[in-house]
Order: C-alpha cells, then sequence, then structure tokens
C-alpha cells in the first residue's frame, strides 16, 4: 500500500492513465531485471515504452517512484469498508488484505516480487519505501476512526493506527522465496498477534 491513492470508481480518462503508467512500470521492471536498476536510464525506459522522457515525468516524478508505484492502495480501501460493521478494525484489515492480495492475477504476483527485490536491494528505494509507510498512518487512522466513531486525530486512534503500520512494515522485512503469498501469512499473523495485545 502507498499513501495517495483515491478509492473512487475511476472515469475513463483514468483508467487510460493507469492503463499508461502501468505499461510504463511493466517495462521498466523488464530492463531492471535484465540489466540493473542503478544501469537503467529514464530515457531508455521512454523509448521501450513508446513515450517521451517529457511523457515518462507527467506519470512518474522520479526512476524510484516506478518501483514504488501500485494501485492496490484504492482496491485494499475499498475492501477494508466493505468488510462487516461488527468486525473490528484489526479483523477488518485482515480481511481486506486477504480479499485483495488473493484474488491478483498471476502477472501482478508476478510483478510484485520484482518490486520486493528492488526495494530490498537498493538501498534508495528502502528509505524511500520506508517514508511511505510513514506517510500511511493518516490513511489507516481515517480508516481506522471510520469504523470505530472516533476522530482521526484522536491520539488512540493515531497509535493503533501506527501498531498496524508497524505490524505491517515488519512483515514486509521478513527475508522471503515467494514475496506476496509470504508477506500475506506474515501480516496476517501479525495482525492476529497484535489483536492479542502483543503477549511476550
Amino acid at each position: 500500500m502507498s499513501p495517495h491513492h483515491d478509492a473512487a470508481a475511476p472515469g475513463w480518462r483514468e483508467r487510460k492513465k493507469a492503463k499508461t503508467k502501468a505499461a510504463i512500470q511493466h517495462h521498466a521492471l523488464r530492463l531492471f531485471q535484465e540489466q540493473g536498476y542503478a544501469a537503467t536510464t529514464i530515457e531508455q525506459i521512454a523509448e521501450a515504452a513508446e513515450i517521451s522522457p517529457s511523457t515518462f515525468f507527467r506519470y512518474f516524478p522520479t526512476k524510484e517512484d516506478i518501483v514504488l508505484w501500485d494501485d492496490l492502495d484504492p482496491q485494499l480501501i475499498a475492501a477494508f469498508q466493505a468488510q462487516p460493521a461488527e468486525l473490528g478494525p484489526i479483523q477488518a484489515m485482515r480481511g481486506a488484505i486477504h480479499d485483495v492480495l488473493t484474488r491478483l492475477p498471476a502477472e501482478v504476483v508476478a510483478q510484485q516480487g520484482v518490486r520486493s527485490h528492488l526495494i530490498f536491494t537498493v538501498p534508495e528505494l528502502r528509505m524511500r519505501m520506508l517514508d511511505q509507510f510513514a506517510g500511511m498512518i493518516d490513511l489507516i487512522a481515517q480508516l481506522v476512526a471510520e469504523r470505530v466513531g472516533r476522530p482521526a486525530a484522536d491520539f488512540a486512534v493515531r497509535t493503533f493506527a501506527g501498531a498496524m503500520i508497524g505490524t505491517m512494515l515488519a512483515a514486509f522485512f521478513t527475508d522471503t522465496t515467494n514475496p506476496l503469498a509470504e508477506y500475506l501469512a506474515a501480516v496476517d499473523a501479525g495482525l492476529a498477534y497484535l489483536q492479542a495485545g502483543l503477549p511476550l
């Protein structure tokens, strides 16, 4: 998840932009695998995607953003909000993550594996990813606040959101050979542990 997506259903123009953005990312990830992240230039990515470098920058401000971007947040937000009202926020998040990640197409799962490997091995990507996780506290706090009927700025709500983000971050940094499947298992176990009160 990343902190800057709208959950509203996209119109035709937005869908076209999303398709172009996904195509650019597809070519970029292929080039990163073939010749390495550092050795791949924006000009090479633009050429592979059959766009100009100026068009590239309309979609991605930096090369780092190509790796860090995904379109899962709107799906996760909608899935969280669709969970039964009687579920607490941790149960709702576990359900939402399971619903979204287990239904991803095989191509997307493969791309998630490539992205995870790059984030683990490229220092600047790791730093940017950590910034994104920190920024997600506001998003999670808003979702939790809506579910429990308290303000998003409430200290307890923000602390709760921070604990959930910490759990997801710990799961992300689990050493895996099958990143998506093992992340799903790790984050579910971590959230269950958080829900149990973190007994030691």
